[in-house]
């Protein structure tokens, strides 16, 4: 299986000419848009992101990541990180270092191989997708394994909001199993306490509470949080009371 984790939207051609290069080069292998709206420009909230939806994935999934500001630049190499038997592929940015540091065995790899043809701007439907559909389907594929990144502080929690989705819920980098339930979490100049689910708060309240992904999300019952307390992505999270366990 591939799957497609991007921050292209779903306007205009982009996921559209991913998809078809992996299912053109890889025939046979099922491909899924594993999440189109990642933190735009913003690798390192992504990281966090995408480390949490890992944990649902199926043995041998490549995934081929996309969040690549720096595209086209000498300032990132284009990487394939083989991590606890899937393969992650996109850019050497940040993208996959919280999957890295999280890993029992991982193996990061340069990609050597080159397409026939290689845009400036869209290394993601020109090197990352077909090295992707080469992996999925056991072709081979120029590779050079290297040390990799230094992963220092990326297996900490992020304490920051990294997605909001379309009900203003905030997810942030937070793992959910390491806080304890009595903590009060602080964003800006509002206190919030825990809360099982949305149904256990008032309508209209805003709370926190451990998502399906496992993250410390904030929510609000029936209404949009992230407008009722001004959330962006990279809004600073803090921890008081109990706090981690």
């Amino acid at each position: 299986m591939i799957l497609m984790f991007t921050d292209f939207g779903w306007k205009g051609p982009y996921l559209g000419q991913l998809e078809s290069v992996l299912r053109s080069e890889a025939p046979g292998v099922p491909v899924v848009n594993l999440m189109s709206d990642a933190p735009a420009f913003n690798p390192r909230a992504a990281a966090y992101l995408l480390n949490a939806l890992t944990m649902d994935l199926p043995p041998r999934a490549v995934v081929v990541g996309v969040v690549d500001p720096g595209v086209g630049s000498v300032d990132r190499e284009p990487v394939a990180l083989a991590a606890d038997g899937r393969w992650f592929v996109g850019p050497g940015n940040g993208l996959f270092n919280a999957i890295a540091a999280g890993a029992k065995a991982a193996q990061w790899h340069r990609i050597q191989w080159q397409p026939p043809r290689l845009s400036a701007s869209f290394h993601g439907r020109d090197l990352f997708a077909p090295v992707a559909a080469r992996l999925a389907s056991g072709h081979p594929v120029e590779l050079e394994a290297f040390d990799g990144p230094d992963l220092a502080g990326w297996d900490d929690d992020l304490e920051e909001v990294v997605y909001i989705d379309g009900f203003g819920n905030a997810m942030t980098g937070i793992r959910a199993d390491g806080l304890d339930r009595g903590s009060h979490l602080k964003a800006g100049p509002h206190t919030l306490r825990w809360a099982r689910t949305f149904s256990d708060r008032p309508e209209g309240a805003a709370f926190w509470y451990g998502n399906s992904l496992g993250l410390v999300e904030i929510a609000a019952n029936k209404a949009n949080a992230a407008e009722q307390l001004s959330l962006d992505i990279g809004t600073k999270i803090e921890t008081l009371g109990p706090g981690k366990r």
